[in-house]
């Protein structure tokens, strides 16, 4: 019989650029993207996900990040 399973949580957040004419800005919301988890400091990053919706001024991009917190915030 297995044993109990491990258990871990998780945090998340998505960023996005304004929607408009600067959208489809993808160096600037991965600048935004890293400015967060330097903000938030010492986490550890799970997995990443990049969304495009389509738009009729291009693309619009939004990034999910899944992370553990830093250990002292828990």
């Amino acid at each position: 019989m297995a044993g109990a399973p491990e258990h871990w949580q998780s945090r998340s957040f998505t960023l996005a650029n304004p929607k408009g004419r600067r959208q489809g800005d993808l160096p600037r919301l991965l600048r935004s993207v890293a400015q967060e988890l330097e903000a938030i400091g010492g986490v550890e990053v799970y997995d990443v996900v990049m969304h495009t919706e389509t738009t009729s001024r291009g693309p619009w991009y939004s990034v999910t990040v899944y992370y553990a917190p830093p250990a002292d915030a828990e």
